[in-house]
């Protein structure tokens, strides 16, 4: 069985991951200055010399490769398009937000991410249309490094990766139980089989790439200092997410589904 497009970066992932061990630790400033260790300690970034080289090295493939496709993505392929395949990418991933819902312990959750993925993948023609949302079972993102989250596993100090972007440990090793555990990564065989396989890595990189295309222009443009607007913005809107993904709100009842009536008041 010829090995899945995510099966061969993840050992990449984790050498680079491991490759952060190596010196290159920033010095905390001294005691004495409590405003700077309090900066420190704010960034959470021990390892910042070389997570500043990985994401130069980074910025030069993005330069050079990633940011020229997706402007052509976006300029070639009309929104409606790039929503639908949106949808799509999505709803593949269905089963991984399932998984970890059980993980987490959240059976209503866990519900409403099965019955998405049931009625996108056939009533949403493989969840080109999102009906589920429409019928009462809204999308919402989790991941395994949530799940870890959840289970009160601290994030570890903030990482830069090439391609994969700003992470942290407990994340990073989420990315990689999440790429095993979906089923799109296992049971890939055959020529058609990889040749899908890659199409999705390639589609799912554009996506993520051409929703930051103007935000990452502003960045580079604006910011004194890149990398740190980057990692500000980048743990604001992973810390956003775990907030969110600890609200365990009821799941919304769809519109069809039969409502008790309210008593009618009595006459006086």
């Amino acid at each position: 069985m010829p090995a899945s497009p995510l099966s061969r970066l993840l050992p990449a992932f984790l050498l680079l991951a491991a490759g952060l061990a190596l010196p290159g630790c920033a010095t905390p400033p001294p005691a004495d200055d409590p405003d700077a260790l309090a900066e420190f300690k704010e960034a959470n970034d021990p390892l910042e010399p070389t997570n500043r080289a990985l994401y130069a090295v980074n910025d030069v493939f993005d330069t050079v490769f990633f940011r020229p496709a997706a402007k052509a993505y976006v300029w070639l392929l009309p929104q409606e398009i790039r929503n639908r395949t949106h949808n799509v990418l999505v709803n593949a991933l269905g089963p991984v937000t399932f998984a970890n819902d059980v993980l987490q312990g959240q059976p209503r959750r866990a519900g409403d991410s099965l019955m998405r993925f049931v009625v996108n993948s056939t009533v949403g023609v493989g969840g080109i249309f999102d009906v589920a949302t429409d019928w009462g079972w809204p999308y919402h993102e989790t991941d395994f490094g949530l799940t870890m989250d959840t289970w009160g596993i601290s994030e570890g100090p903030y990482l830069f990766l090439p391609i994969l972007g700003p992470t942290n440990p407990r994340d990073s090793t989420g990315f990689a139980v999440d790429a095993a555990i979906n089923p799109t990564t296992w049971i890939a065989r055959g020529q058609a089989m990889t040749i899908v396989g890659y199409t999705r890595l390639g589609l799912t990189a554009l996506d993520k790439r051409s929703e930051v295309l103007d935000t990452l222009d502003r960045v580079k443009e604006q910011a004194l200092d890149p990398y740190a607007t980057i990692r500000s913005l980048a743990r604001q809107n992973r810390q956003s997410k775990e907030a969110d993904n600890r609200d365990t709100r009821p799941p919304t009842i769809p519109a069809w589904f039969p409502r008790p009536q309210a008593p009618a008041a009595a006459a006086p």
